[in-house]
């Protein structure tokens, strides 16, 4: 069965059996909670995100109020819905019925899965690469079981390195070393090599650019305030 919310919206190729993931775009509507849109407009989205999910088989969603921190949360099962957690920036869980999710909007959203029914999502901006919370993502799973070295790691649709020019302190929390002066930063390519660094076996990276592609997604450096979500599933 294919979710309402994959509509327009970016799927995933080849994952194993049990694993869904995908990312929404322009065309989905927005799922930030932070804008001025109606409530009513955003919870609507939300509830049938929620509905999509449990055709699925799907009876618990996992998201938290994002601060660019490397907090990973565990989900494991005793509970039912849509769970909000405070202040972190990734979910990792091995509870089948279970679906994470992350909302971005030039940050990268990091999905992860292992074929021996483990998965996580991550939301990686500068600062959340610079505090290495892929390699937080990466130990949760592996402390439960799931080596790095047998995960695929899929970056999601967010700002390219052509786009994205930060200042030099932004350089240097990410690639370490000496910078000077403002400089492109390709978040995603940073993100690969943390990734390379760990052996993960497989790194997938979406050509979507968020501030190229303006009319497929949301961009928080051209002034939107809508937000996209990464999300999977372990069905």
């Amino acid at each position: 069965m294919t979710p309402r919310t994959l509509h327009l919206a970016e799927s995933i190729d080849g994952l194993p059996p049990g694993i869904r993931g995908w990312t929404t775009t322009k065309a989905n509507g927005s799922f930030g909670l932070g804008s001025d849109e109606p409530v009513g407009a955003v919870m609507g989205r939300w509830g049938a995100l929620l509905a999509d999910l449990g055709d699925l088989g799907v009876e618990r969603l996992a998201t938290a109020h994002q601060v660019h921190g490397a907090e990973v949360m565990t989900h494991g099962t005793g509970w039912h819905g849509w769970l909000r957690g405070r202040e972190a920036d990734g979910h990792v869980s091995v509870a089948r019925g279970t679906a994470l999710a992350v909302t971005v909007a030039d940050c990268t959203p990091v999905l992860l899965w292992h074929p021996g029914g483990a998965i996580a999502a991550l939301h990686a901006g500068w600062r959340g690469t610079a505090a290495e919370i892929l390699d937080r993502g990466l130990d949760a799973l592996a402390s439960l079981g799931f080596p790095e070295e047998e995960c695929t790691i899929w970056l999601g649709p967010s700002i390219c390195g052509q786009c994205y020019e930060v200042g030099p302190e932004v350089l240097r929390a990410v690639h370490g070393g000496a910078h000077h002066g403002k400089g492109l930063l390709d978040v995603r390519a940073a993100l690969a090599r943390q990734a390379a660094r760990r052996h993960v076996a497989t790194v997938r990276t979406s050509s979507g650019c968020s501030r190229c592609d303006t009319a497929r997604y949301f961009s928080h450096r051209s002034g939107d305030a809508g937000r996209m979500l990464g999300i999977i599933a372990l069905t």
